[in-house]
């Protein structure tokens, strides 16, 4: 059993988790790819190692990578390209103490069993970087190539969770949707600290009573802070409800940060342009409703992608520091 008593009120995860997330304090990450491609679904992945080892030297205390494993027209989107497994392993070579997350794998159109050792392998040859994301995903044109329906998406979900944190344990002898495993094979490697930390995007198709039960901290999209406010007291006050530890927040968040800092905000998609000083005072509001991590999002941002680095270096992350 997971030691549930520390100085920060986190449930004791692995080194990731209890360096991101601490109560009453924000964080900030980043999205991969760190780049601007505001006009094609697809970014050209420029530099994107120096990228990530810059921000790294810089102070930001997680890379947020996705799982998406078509370019979807409809989506938008193709995320960093690369399998999130893959490049999760290439850039903890590249790195040395940044955090390592996805946001999210997307579970019903993986075995768990290859998620599980994937994520394992992950976190112990990263020295336990790992926080996991997981999601039941949003973009029903990927499940016919699959040959998976749609539809259940929400019940495969569910037992995909039970299956990973099942081959947490030695010699795990359990029976779902998903396979049987009959208490005579183990999978290896097991995680750096014994288990995984499992953050749920979303609602995954689950009742809110069983989102604030099972996961090991929320992931959401960015509203206005009095609507995050409420949503943030709703989960929590179902945890208490549930006699379990205080769990984190993360949320995501677009920004195109202006030279000036006293630039009003005007909105882009899931964020805001605006200067500094806008970008404080909404961060400082997430940080007093009880937002523990932002993953930062530069895809629309107009400015020197390396320089809004280190604007954002040298003006923010000192605000959030303790």
């Amino acid at each position: 059993m997971l030691d549930m008593t520390s100085e920060n009120n986190f449930p004791i995860i692995n080194k990731a988790y209890n360096a991101v997330y601490k109560p009453n304090r924000l964080s900030l990450g980043l999205v991969v790819p760190i780049e601007n491609y505001a006009t094609s679904p697809v970014p050209g992945m420029a530099n994107h190692v120096e990228r990530v080892k810059l921000a790294e030297s810089l102070g930001f205390e997680a890379i947020w990578l996705r799982d998406v494993p078509f370019n979807v027209p409809s989506f938008g989107d193709a995320g960093q390209t690369f399998d999130p497994f893959t490049y999760l392993g290439f850039l903890a070579a590249h790195t040395k103490h940044i955090a390592l997350a996805t946001g999210s794998i997307i579970l019903p159109l993986r075995h768990p069993a290859h998620v599980a050792k994937a994520a394992a392998s992950v976190d112990v040859l990263s020295n336990g970087r790992l926080i996991m994301g997981v999601a039941s995903g949003d973009r029903p044109e990927e499940y016919p190539a699959m040959n998976l329906p749609f539809e259940n998406r929400g019940e495969r979900f569910r037992e995909s969770f039970a299956y990973i944190q099942q081959m947490w344990l030695e010699n795990p002898d359990f029976q779902n949707d998903f396979g049987n495993s009959n208490g005579h094979m183990d999978m290896l490697p097991k995680p750096s600290n014994g288990k995984l930390p499992l953050l749920i995007t979303g609602a995954s198709q689950q009742s809110p009573d069983w989102l604030a039960k099972n996961g090991d901290g929320w992931i959401t999209y960015p509203r206005n802070v009095s609507t995050q406010s409420a949503i943030i007291n709703e989960w929590r006050s179902r945890t208490q409800d549930a006699e379990l530890s205080i769990k984190p927040a993360s949320q995501s968040l677009y920004i195109d940060l202006t030279e000036r800092p006293d630039e009003a905000p005007s909105p882009i998609h899931l964020g805001f342009r605006s200067g500094t000083k806008y970008l404080i005072d909404y961060l400082k509001s997430l940080e007093e409703i009880g937002m523990n991590h932002v993953a930062i999002n530069l895809r629309f941002n107009r400015n020197d992608i390396e320089e809004t680095l280190k604007q954002i270096s040298e003006e923010i992350l000192p605000k959030f520091t303790q």
